[in-house]
């Protein structure tokens, strides 16, 4: 797995004196507050925050252990490369962690927004996708992942019907990449709000 470059502690907060603003943001004038909130915070509750992005205990531990971060590109870039070295058993944890396209979970209000394109649409709409879910889950073992922001249950059932004929390699390739859009996303909402 690549490694960011090392930069040691003492190199990030190099004023011996920051003002408010910097100290409440990670140390670093105009960078969001929730990521000094995810930089200031205790490693259990850090996890706790990360967790709500990502439920592979390798990513969780990668990225948690990077931790200040100077701003977000780099947050992102770390997760980008937590990613990329999933093993396979990491990546299906993290798969675990998702609910089935067209079918949010109740109360999970991150599964909802995500998957708000499959609101209001029609019962046939929905079984085609959960008969599609069904024979995807057959297939590969694990729940079918897309970016699911922004498309609508036609279009992520059509891009599903596509994958299906992925063989097993490809399709892990294709799952890891989405679960990295996916991921970007929510560490948006969790350090930019």
């Amino acid at each position: 797995m690549a490694d960011l470059p090392e930069t040691p502690s003492d190199q990030r907060s190099s004023h011996s004196v920051e003002t408010g603003a910097e100290a409440a943001s990670g140390g670093r004038a105009g960078a969001p507050a929730g990521l000094g909130r995810l930089n200031a915070a205790p490693l259990d509750e850090a996890l706790k925050l990360l967790g709500e992005v990502c439920t592979s205990r390798a990513w969780l531990d990668a990225v948690a252990s990077r931790r200040p971060y100077r701003d977000t590109d780099e947050l992102f870039g770390a997760s980008d490369i937590a990613m990329a070295g999933l093993t396979s058993a990491d990546l299906d944890e993290a798969m675990a962690g998702h609910a089935v396209i067209g079918k949010p979970r109740a109360g999970d209000a991150t599964s909802e927004r995500e998957q708000a394109g499959v609101r209001g649409v029609g019962d046939d709409l929905l079984a085609e996708l959960a008969d599609a879910n069904r024979e995807y889950l057959d297939r590969f073992g694990h729940v079918f992942l897309i970016c699911a922001t922004g498309k609508g249950a036609a279009e992520m059932l059509a891009a599903l019907r596509t994958r299906l004929r992925n063989d097993a390699a490809t399709e892990r390739a294709v799952a890891r990449e989405e679960l990295r859009k996916i991921n970007r996303i929510r560490l948006e909402k969790l350090v930019l709000a």
